[in-house]
């Protein structure tokens, strides 16, 4: 991934399903998303996979969207590393609790682990 933009379109095409949850939220927070505000869209990304979390949805629903975010670390741009760590890993588990966050996070990529624990110095509690 080359660019915020480039991400931003591949995640939307991949994963509608989240991405129309990731949009509401946007909408409420930012406005109508667009790709000049694909930074700020994948903070809602995280929110919305956070009120999924808080519903007890099972975390094998989205396995595949972490796998991507896995391997498009691999090669990034740097941008593109600073928004899936910042705006989009930086925001996950966000008031969730500990126990409905733990299955998301023994199945969380150990890159994406690293980025989160990175920021936050230890694993979502």
């Amino acid at each position: 991934m080359d660019t915020i933009a480039d991400l931003y379109r591949v995640v939307r095409e991949r994963y509608p399903e989240i991405t129309v949850a990731a949009d509401r939220v946007h909408g409420r927070t930012w406005g109508e998303p667009a790709p000049e505000f694909a930074y700020s869209w994948f903070e809602s990304l995280a929110n919305a996979l956070n009120g999924e979390m808080n519903k007890g949805v099972d975390p094998g629903k989205y396995l595949k969207l972490f796998s991507f975010f896995s391997h498009a670390l691999q090669g990034c741009s740097p941008e593109v590393k600073e928004c899936i760590d910042v705006s989009f890993v930086e925001n996950l588990f966000w008031r969730v609790p500990g126990d409905k966050a733990e299955p998301y996070w023994a199945r969380l990529p150990a890159s994406l682990k690293a980025l989160y624990t990175g920021f936050h110095g230890r694993a979502p509690v």
